[in-house]
């Protein structure tokens, strides 16, 4: 039995197996970028590796409508994605966002990456639509040093925004963190306000300078791997990208570190959708992108299908070792032939 699937055209039912790739990694989660506005000009932001192309603040045709969200998200369910995170630009930008996340497949998790900004006024609602989890972006807990990163003032606004998270039930709220030279400073302070602090979690995310030109911002993570193992209370490994849970004095803290980690890349079970309905199959590449034509079902299964078909381990594969420790491109990706 066929289903018309409302762009009259026949297609076949989803199986809800989800797909894998070439290298055996299943496709089971999707991160939808609603818009590429934003109201922070973070200094380290890298747009969802399409780089700075943030524009004015009004609405953009060129975003997805409403209806071609839900019609994606529809068709990712029908190939076993259980798990959507709204991300932007600031996803909270888009006053349609409550009816996004009401119209998502049940069968989905969903959650949200954020400023944090619109949260008051606004969580309770987004809760009440599905909203399960929330990232709260927050670098640094001194409002001075915020603002030189985020290019804002919204240091309070944020704070009321996580508060009105908790309050709203999205608990526990993780923080997110990106280490580099000008917050490496402030991570004592952040391990200490989770532990201090009930239902907050900290990830700490490291900076990719390979997204942001600006290498001399680095900062070698492992040492941030090492003070923390120093004065944890528990150690936990997690076996998806090989990431390490850190206990500190009742808070937990973890790290995402995927700069030349082929574990994590070997681990990852993502795709990205771009606010203009573009697929990805890797954060740091471009050159994958595969437009979704005019998002109609059968032309987003094609789409979907072919991204996952052609997704590559960014490390340990598209970049590969060079024999000095260091890391070169594979040429049978840049050839073409593959």
């Amino acid at each position: 039995m066929s289903v018309l699937d409302g762009d009259g055209v026949d297609a076949q039912p989803g199986s809800g197996t989800a797909l894998s790739d070439d290298f055996g990694r299943e496709v089971t989660g999707v991160r939808v970028s609603l818009t590429d506005r934003c109201n922070f000009d973070c200094v380290y932001c890298h747009n969802e590796g399409l780089g700075d192309t943030r524009g004015p603040m009004e609405p953009s045709e060129s975003e997805m409508s409403t209806d071609d969200v839900v019609r994606f998200l529809e068709v990712a369910e029908e190939f076993g994605v259980g798990k959507v995170k709204f991300t932007g630009g600031e996803p909270m930008l888009r006053q349609d966002l409550e009816e996004i996340i009401e119209r998502t497949p049940d069968s989905m998790e969903v959650s949200m990456t954020t400023n944090g900004t619109f949260l008051p006024g606004r969580a309770a609602d987004l809760v009440d639509a599905g909203l399960e989890r929330v990232n709260v972006s927050q670098d640094a807990l001194d409002p001075e040093a915020f603002a030189e990163i985020t290019q804002s003032g919204a240091y309070e606004r944020v704070m009321e925004g996580v508060q009105a998270a908790l309050d709203a039930g999205l608990d526990p709220v993780k923080l997110n963190m990106v280490v580099f030279e000008r917050t490496a400073g402030y991570v004592e302070g952040m391990v200490d306000h989770v532990a201090e602090n009930d239902g907050l979690q900290l990830q700490l995310i490291e900076y990719m300078p390979e997204l942001t030109g600006r290498p001399d911002w680095n900062i070698d993570i492992q040492r941030v791997h090492d003070w923390l193992a120093d004065i944890a209370d528990e150690v936990e490994h997690r076996e998806m990208h090989n990431r390490k849970r850190y206990w500190v004095n009742g808070g937990m803290v973890e790290i995402v570190d995927p700069v030349e980690n082929a574990n994590f890349c070997a681990n990852c079970h993502r795709v990205r959708v771009t606010h203009e309905g573009y697929l990805k199959g890797c954060l740091n590449r471009n050159d994958d992108l595969k437009p979704m034509g005019e998002m109609t079902k059968p032309e987003i299964r094609a789409a979907f299908r072919q991204t996952v078909a052609d997704r590559v381990p960014y490390y340990g594969e598209y970049m590969v070792r060079d024999g000095e420790g260091g890391w070169e491109f594979n040429e049978k990706y840049l050839d073409g032939d593959w």
